[in-house]
């Protein structure tokens, strides 16, 4: 079994951050409750297995939250997500936050199942949120995953003290 290493990311990883984001979200903008960030100029830390640059996470801190932007992971069922997600909340930690959370949609089953999983909880329903988020950004589709309409944004959180 090869071994995978996390790494902060760093001033020469921004090509890769761009167009796996641009791959996996359709841009470098995620829109969440009404806001446009740029995910390829956050923080985070990549996973890397012989070399090869296989899962990213973003993330923003906000007085003493830490908000997850976004996670991928290029080979799915290594645990690359796991080790991405327990080292943003070593960095939360780190940088004394109460909480971290994150947003994803209704239609998003597996990012639910997974985040629950590892210890996060359904804290806030935002009804209807993907209206507003699509004036930002139209390109959002109105039909999500599995044909799912589009329509809810689901705050997860994980207490940190």
């Amino acid at each position: 079994m090869e071994t995978i290493s996390i790494k902060p990311l760093k001033q020469n990883d921004k090509e890769w951050v761009k167009t796996l984001l641009e791959k996996s979200w359709g841009s470098i903008e995620i829109v969440t409750r009404g806001k446009i960030t740029n995910a390829a100029e956050l923080p985070g830390f990549k996973a890397v297995i012989s070399g090869r640059d296989i899962g990213l996470v973003t993330y923003k801190m906000h007085d003493s939250d830490c908000e997850i932007v976004t996670l991928d992971s290029i080979v799915e069922n290594k645990g690359i997500g796991n080790k991405l997600i327990k080292e943003v909340i070593k960095k939360a930690k780190e940088n004394r936050c109460g909480r971290i959370f994150l947003i994803t949609t209704n239609d998003n089953m597996k990012a639910l199942r997974f985040y629950q999983k590892r210890g996060f909880i359904l804290a806030i329903l935002f009804p209807n949120a993907l209206a507003e988020s699509r004036k930002l950004k139209p390109k959002i589709p109105k039909i999500g995953i599995d044909g799912i309409p589009l329509r809810d944004e689901i705050e997860l959180e994980m207490k940190l003290n």
